[in-house]
């Protein structure tokens, strides 16, 4: 499973306050828009009775603009709990409140890094999780899940090399031909590239902690990123580099998870079956709406981000910048298959379930490969809600 890591590495001190289970210094927002009407009752966007009071949205990493859709959806009201980590608010969609709250909490540090299906079984409060799909294959035998919405649909991970380096080279083959070294923070995406003899074994290098420092001192490397981030970070913000970057999206290369789904417990799915008819067909909206107009939710997110203290850093400037790329770069589509935003693709499932299985399973990650069909549904997809 690939993990964002941090591009500044905390402090101990802040690492500290990171892992403290929870707190309870809240820090109301500055007033902001006036509250939105209330949805009408019974109606597809009104969720009291249905839904948890509050419904809790689990993300995998620290805030930023690939989680936007969750952010999108805290109303004007919120407040910021900064020991524990996470913004709560009424849930507001589509410019109405629907009756109920939102709790969004961010992963990573803030978490200890414990995987999203981990955290669902131990707090029964947390309604949807985002579960990359190979961490949902690592987890189907003793913490299963059911992906019920996709709101991202390529991965945008990359390897990312320094032009000059590899004058004339465009491709993640051509440079790894080189026998240049293939930095990572894990061993999923070495190991695919071996699997189709794109890489050396002997090119792994899987200490990569997620800081410029090695980039920047040896640029012969290829390095993991996201399209969604270094390239502007590298180029803007880091002042030893400023200048472009290569990247080619591993998804040309068989990483074909989907990235972040929206998932549910296994055991969980029927209880939360009324509730998910009405809530995913949202969050379906709620990735396009934002993307549409990111601005207020980026402002949010990075609001956050310095609320938080952890030692992750993000910009408007970034979040700007992948919001827009998320689009640009067809990283955010409808499905290919169907046409439908946010709808699973079988075939798609099946075979990367039959990718990423048996890598897992070489690697002693899992013991068997589970059944794709186990692992999402399109039950609460709205066919009709798509990109335009």
């Amino acid at each position: 499973m690939i993990r964002r890591p941090a591009l500044m590495v905390a402090t101990a001190a802040a690492a500290a306050l990171v892992l403290s289970a929870c707190g309870g210094a809240e820090e109301p927002a500055a007033p902001a828009a006036p509250a939105a009407p209330a949805a009408p009752a019974g109606g597809p966007l009104d969720l009291a009775g249905v839904c948890p009071a509050t419904v809790v949205l689990q993300q995998d990493w620290q805030p930023e603009a690939e989680h936007g859709a969750m952010y999108a959806l805290v109303g004007p009201d919120y407040t910021i709990d900064a020991d524990a980590k996470s913004v709560t608010g009424s849930l507001v969609t589509q410019g109405v409140d629907t009756g109920v709250d939102v709790e969004v909490r961010p992963g990573g540090p803030n978490v200890g890094f414990q995987p999203v299906p981990a955290l669902m079984y131990l707090d029964d409060a947390i309604t949807l999780g985002a579960v990359n799909t190979d961490a949902a294959i690592v987890a189907a035998a003793d913490q299963p899940t059911v992906a019920v919405a996709s709101q991202m649909t390529v991965s945008p991970q990359i390897l990312m090399w320094d032009p000059e380096s590899h004058p004339g080279m465009t491709t993640i083959r051509q440079i790894a031909a080189t026998g240049a070294p293939v930095v990572t923070s894990g061993d999923i995406i070495p190991a695919l590239l071996e699997s189709q003899g794109i890489i050396q074994a002997s090119q792994s290098d899987t200490s990569y902690e997620g800081t410029p420092a090695r980039f920047v001192s040896d640029p012969v490397i290829l390095q993991q990123g996201f399209a969604t981030a270094e390239p502007y970070i590298y180029q803007n913000e880091i002042g030893e580099w400023s200048r472009p970057v290569g990247f080619e999206p591993l998804a040309n290369y068989g990483y074909s998870i989907y990235p972040e789904p929206l998932a549910v417990r296994a055991d969980r799915l029927e209880q939360l079956r009324p509730c998910l008819e009405k809530l995913v067909p949202i969050m379906q909206q709620s990735q396009i709406d934002y993307l549409a107009d990111p601005g207020p939710t980026n402002r949010l997110i990075v609001e956050l981000v310095e609320a938080y203290q952890t030692g992750w850093t993000y910009s408007e400037g970034v979040a700007d910048f992948s919001a827009q790329a998320q689009v640009e770069q067809g990283f955010v589509t409808n499905d290919p298959v169907s046409g439908v935003f946010g709808q699973f693709d079988p075939a798609r499932m099946a075979e990367i379930v039959s990718t990423f299985g048996p890598i897992l399973q070489s690697q002693g990650t899992i013991s068997s490969v589970p059944d794709a069909s186990a692992l999402y549904t399109n039950d609460f997809i709205d066919t009709t809600i798509k990109m335009g």
